[in-house]
């Protein structure tokens, strides 16, 4: 039997599905924004959820990542969900990845061969200028990697 949408059940939930009216509006009225800082655009589709805390969205963006030397370029990291910035980290420090704790993700289904930050949320001059802005055309379609350097 091959399988389509008509017989999947939750098959492309996210676009047909429920969705909360706050997220209706934030995917139809997202402006393109203009990536002036140096930055690492991370899509968190797989791990995004509409009811995430704050602790979630930031342990979801913050690792694991294949990424090299240029990570060090980006002083900001942007959380990414379907084309749209949902948060702005001011990035810290980068660390192998596991090395530092996680409150809400399990550290044993992190792969080790990567590297996670730390940060906090960005400055409201930088964070208000992104939130809510969209950043898919840094996306092309197809592309398969979940990060993006912007001004590194």
């Amino acid at each position: 039997m091959r399988l389509s949408r008509g017989n999947v059940r939750g098959w492309g939930s996210l676009e047909c599905g429920r969705v909360p009216l706050t997220e209706l509006i934030i995917q139809y009225t997202a402006a393109d924004v203009d990536v002036t800082v140096p930055a690492l655009l991370i899509r968190i589709n797989r791990l995004f959820r509409h009811t995430m805390t704050a602790d979630e969205l930031y342990e979801a963006t913050r690792g694991t990542w294949k990424i090299g030397p240029r990570r060090q370029g980006a002083r900001y990291a942007f959380s990414v969900f379907n084309g749209v910035v949902r948060e702005v980290y001011a990035i810290e420090s980068w660390h192998p990845a596991g090395t530092t704790e996680y409150v809400s993700r399990d550290a044993a289904t992190l792969k080790r061969d990567r590297w996670e930050f730390l940060g906090r949320v960005a400055e409201a001059a930088v964070r208000d200028a992104y939130l809510g802005g969209s950043v898919a055309l840094h996306f092309r379609q197809g592309r398969q990697s979940p990060t993006k350097y912007v001004n590194c």
